[in-house]
């Protein structure tokens, strides 16, 4: 296991799913202490168009976040995408969500979140695997902090390789660099943070160093 000071890209838990099947069931959530249920309370906030910059600060300096569309390898770069998710959508709801997983060091959940666009009247739901690789420490210091939150939407994980994964990485570059918005600027500073380069698997199968798993 890496330690506290050791690079976000350290952390990126890796997986292939046994299925696409992502809905959660509530009912069968396993329970979380009360650091970490705030958390998991200020994540699901974030995805619900709300974000703060306290609910950042939930981010280490060097964290990562990586998804379909978005690969944000610092803080600045993570401040960007939030606090642009409410000029995108009209609205985001959350559907529910299951704890299936709430080890020491990653709690990993079914999520699902439905998102209304505001240029389209249209709304769109997506169930998720999000994974969550937790700061060393964190908890015992009473503020539980995110090192890797990687969010999959289907059985496979992500190469890090090709066209789409270099649209990821210069989305995420840009956003932050065009917004306005006084909280974005604030994490100015951890733009320097330190990250090593991005890891390339070549697939996002098992033989890219993803294990199956059933969730």
């Amino acid at each position: 296991m890496s330690s506290a000071t050791a690079p976000g890209e350290q952390f990126e838990p890796r997986q292939t799913s046994t299925t696409e099947d992502y809905h959660p069931d509530p009912s069968k959530s396993l329970p979380l202490s009360p650091a970490r249920q705030a958390l998991i309370d200020d994540i699901i906030a974030l995805y619900s168009c709300e974000p703060t910059i306290q609910r950042i600060e939930r981010y280490t300096p060097d964290c990562v976040y990586d998804d379909q569309f978005v690969y944000a390898n610092d803080r600045y770069k993570m401040a960007g995408q939030w606090f642009a998710l409410p000029r995108l959508f009209k609205a985001s709801n959350n559907e529910g969500y299951e704890i299936i997983k709430n080890d020491p060091d990653l709690i990993q959940f079914k999520n699902e979140q439905s998102w209304t666009f505001k240029i389209i009247p249209k709304t769109a739901t997506i169930n998720a695997l999000v994974s969550l690789a937790l700061e060393p420490g964190s908890e015992e210091a009473g503020f539980v902090r995110v090192k890797y939150h990687k969010d999959q939407a289907n059985d496979k994980d992500y190469s890090h390789e090709g066209v789409g994964f270099s649209f990821k990485k210069w989305q995420a570059d840009q956003v932050a660099k065009n917004m306005s918005a006084e909280e974005v600027k604030y994490f100015e500073k951890d733009r320097v943070a330190g990250k090593e380069e991005v890891r390339k698997y070549g697939t996002g199968a098992e033989e890219g160093d993803a294990p199956k798993k059933e969730f």
